[in-house]
């Protein structure tokens, strides 16, 4: 893949070799990202990506330095993205923070790096996919219902494996429960379960990531008069009852599920949600 990546403000080629063996994201997971989508060179929910990042790097007591304002970042972002001839194109970006190298499990120092990573992506808006999506409980291991989980730190081993297991066995996702036997999300998103009009997704108590789609979505279902937004644990019995299944992020917008074990799903109100999320990213 060419292109170049930003690495502290210095533009690199992808292919070189910019970190080293001490890199504290590659020791010990010491670090955070944000996945963002870009259309034409503007960055959808920026704001709150923003606002997610640095309250993350204070929970996990990094310094922020002086220079990181809302502003700045966003011309960083723009200025890679200008430097892959992306600028005028749909694309998808990784902002990736970390500690900076030193220490073993203490480190030398809280300042941190920042990494700038684009691809280009084919739509300009979230769109609904139309194929097959068969997902399956992962239950080789669990999920911790603790503020860390709801984080999008750079610890996501349990997402590898729950992902290896999906493609082994044909799935498309999987879903990870909570230690409480509760579902708590997907391997890549948040997850929403539509029954008779009401809307559930579960609450940042039970682990799931505080993904900003899941908000967006949820203040768009709040204001909707047709349904009622529950934010409440989910059990998995509940998932073959329900009339839809549906997975968020900041990729793909909505994708909706189309079978859980014997049970396959509509996906009318995901779609009548995404058209509603575009709407709304469009304003921002």
């Amino acid at each position: 893949m060419s292109g170049e990546i930003n690495f502290n403000g210095d533009l690199h080629a992808r292919e070189s070799l910019y970190l080293n063996h001490e890199n504290r994201g590659l020791r010990y997971g010491d670090g955070l990202f944000e996945t963002l989508r870009v259309i034409h060179g503007k960055i959808i929910f920026w704001e709150d990506h923003y606002l997610r990042l640095m309250a993350s790097m204070r929970i996990l007591r990094m310094e922020i330095p002086m220079s990181f304002t809302m502003e700045f970042l966003e011309e960083e972002l723009l200025r890679t993205l200008r430097q892959n001839a992306l600028i005028d194109k749909p694309a998808r970006v990784r902002l990736s923070v970390f500690r900076n190298n030193g220490g073993l499990y203490t480190p030398l120092t809280n300042e941190i790096s920042y990494i700038i990573e684009t691809v280009a992506l084919d739509a300009a808006f979230y769109q609904i996919s139309d194929g097959r999506y068969e997902v399956e409980l992962f239950k080789d291991f669990y999920l911790n219902s603790d503020m860390l989980s709801t984080l999008k730190t750079n610890n996501k081993i349990l997402n590898v494996v729950g992902s290896i297991f999906a493609k082994e066995n044909g799935y498309e996702n999987c879903l990870l429960l909570n230690q409480d036997k509760q579902v708590a999300e997907a391997l890549n998103g948040n997850i929403f379960l539509v029954k008779n009009g009401v809307i559930k997704t579960p609450p940042l108590k039970d682990g799931c990531l505080n993904g900003i789609i899941r908000k967006k979505v949820m203040e768009i279902v709040t204001k909707t008069e047709d349904y009622t937004l529950e934010e409440t644990s989910i059990s998995p019995f509940e998932l073959q009852k329900a009339d839809e299944l549906f997975i968020t992020n900041s990729v793909v917008g909505i994708r909706p599920i189309t079978k859980y074990r014997k049970k396959e799903f509509e996906r009318a109100v995901a779609t009548q949600l995404l058209g509603k999320l575009n709407a709304l990213a469009r304003l921002t």
